[in-house]
Formats: structure tokens, C-alpha cells, sequence
């Protein structure tokens, strides 16, 4: 069984989809389209903007959405027996597997962006990576701190990205390098992702969510939140609103897709950060780039 995979926000690059929008009638079709719903050319900085241009928030979650779901729509090949995506990534998921549809998923995610980047402004906030610690160390420490600081990105054995307030990170970096950790490494990201400090943003996206219509997928989900499949309307929609203050079960979500059947992994969109994740998580499992 196949497993097709959409990355999250990091993914991006300067001249991503350019070759695309080229070489494809539908993909130019749809990259056109997307700049009209957003209401800015995305496509000029998407192809030649600069890599901080591709860094603001409001930029980069759609271009990677944009980017990972024309490669999914547009390939002959994409008959998926499963599907998941990290963070971000869930979105252009749920559009590849027909649970929504491209418009609705694109101002969904430009809406997120924006949410996210105002609950990043309330409170000045941050992410590290963790190398090195068990799970269960790293989820230890966190609760030892006496600042919001939380394990938000579970995605590899060995590498568990931490998010909180800017001293929370601090403080818990501190611990775990005395801990035995490998790395203890702040990101440049501009706030707390997958933590309660993004509270507003859930709030604020939860009306768009529950105002948009969602549709059975062809195939179940993976979802971020649960780690468990899907193809229940209100339990996708339930947990894509949950999703935004919980963790990503990136290496659960694998594991799972395995017990499921997957023997294949394919990445959809920019980058290769999904595939060597999963070789991590199962180096038994095929994995390549659609």
C-alpha cells in the first residue's frame, strides 16, 4: 500500500513550482487561480523571490499548500491508499484526498497563517529542537519548567521539537543539554507553534473550519492530532481545529500508517525533509518524491 505525504512549513525554497507552472497547462491553471483567491501574485515570489520573502508566514504556509497539492492533482500516478501531512501539511492532504476542495483549502490556510502569525505577535515566543532525549525525557522536562514550554513536533525517534514562550525554551534547553541531550537548538521561527500559546489562531480558525464543507476522502487520513485514520467528516473537522494547539504525532502517524499497511511513502511538494524522516521512523518502508 502507498502512503502519500505533505511537509509543513520549512519546506520551502526560492524557485519552488516554477518548473510546474512551465511545463503544466493545469498546474499553470491552478497556481493562476491561487494568486486570484489570495489576492497577491504568490507565484513571483514563489518563483523568484527571495528565501526571507518566502519566510513570512502569510507567504510560506500557502506557497507550500499551492506547491504540494498542484504536484498531487496534476500527477497521473497520485492514487493514494493513505495519506497524512505534517502540520501545514494536513491541509494540502486533506485536498489531495478530496475532503476539500482547492479553494476552500487554500483560504483555510491563508487564514491559519494569518491567525498564527497574530498569536506569534500576543506573545513573543519560540521553538527548539531536541536531539538526543527519549520522548518521555523530553516530555519530562518540559513539565518541570515553570513557563508554558511543550513537546510540539514528534518527528523522528531522537528528535522531538519543544515550543513556548521564549523563556520557557530557554530555561527547558538548558535542562536538557544538562539531561545528556545532543542538541538543544532554538529555530528561527517566529512563534510557539503547537502549544497553547496558540490559542488565539485556534480560536480564529475554528469558525472558518466549521463555516467550509467537508467531504468523505478517498482514502483515510492520518491525522496530526490523533495519529490515528479518518475518513469521518466531523472527526477530520474536529481534529484539524485541535490540531493547531496539539502536537504533530509525525512519528506515531508513520508508525500507524505502517501497522496500516503502507509500505510506500511518497512526498508531495518542496523538499525531501518528510522522506528522511520516515526513513528514520521505517527503514523498511520504500520512500520517495512524487
Amino acid at each position: 500500500m502507498t502512503a502519500y505525504i505533505f511537509p509543513g512549513q520549512g519546506a520551502q525554497f526560492p524557485g519552488m513550482g516554477e518548473s510546474l507552472y512551465n511545463e503544466h497547462s493545469r498546474a499553470k491553471e491552478l497556481f493562476d487561480r491561487g494568486n486570484e483567491i489570495l489576492g497577491f501574485d504568490i507565484t513571483s515570489i514563489m518563483f523568484s523571490g527571495t528565501a526571507d520573502e518566502l519566510k513570512q508566514t502569510r507567504v510560506t504556509q500557502p506557497a507550500i499548500f499551492l506547491h504540494s497539492v498542484i504536484v498531487a492533482l496534476t500527477a497521473d500516478s497520485f492514487k493514494p491508499d493513505m495519506v497524512a501531512g505534517h502540520s501545514l501539511g494536513e491541509f494540502s492532504a486533506l485536498v489531495a484526498s478530496g475532503a476539500l476542495d482547492f479553494e476552500d483549502g487554500l483560504k483555510l490556510v491563508s487564514q491559519r497563517a494569518l491567525a498564527m502569525q497574530k498569536a506569534c505577535e500576543l506573545n513573543p515566543s519560540s521553538m527548539a529542537a531536541i536531539l538526543g532525549l527519549d520522548d518521555s525525557r523530553v516530555e519530562e522536562i518540559c513539565s518541570s519548567v515553570d513557563e508554558v514550554v511543550v513537546a510540539a513536533n514528534y518527528n523522528c525517534p531522537g528528535q522531538l521539537v519543544i515550543s513556548g514562550s521564549d523563556q520557557g525554551i530557554e530555561k527547558a534547553c538548558e535542562l536538557m543539554k544538562e539531561a545528556g541531550a545532543r542538541r538543544a537548538l532554538p529555530l528561527p521561527v517566529g512563534g510557539a507553534f503547537h502549544s497553547p500559546l496558540m490559542e488565539p489562531a485556534r480560536e480564529e480558525l475554528a469558525a472558518a473550519i466549521q463555516s467550509v464543507t467537508f467531504k468523505t476522502p478517498v482514502c483515510p487520513i492520518y491525522q496530526n492530532a490523533t495519529a490515528a485514520p479518518s475518513q469521518d467528516v466531523d472527526e477530520i473537522r474536529k481534529q484539524l481545529i485541535v490540531q493547531l494547539t496539539a502536537p504533530v504525532k509525525w512519528t506515531q502517524s508513520v508508525q500507524a500508517m505502517v501497522r496500516g499497511g503502507a509500505t510506500k511513502f511518497i512526498e508531495c511538494g518542496p523538499g525531501k525533509v518528510l522522506q528522511g524522516l520516515v526513513r528514520k521512523i521505517a527503514p523498511e518502508a520504500e520512500v520517495e518524491s512524487l
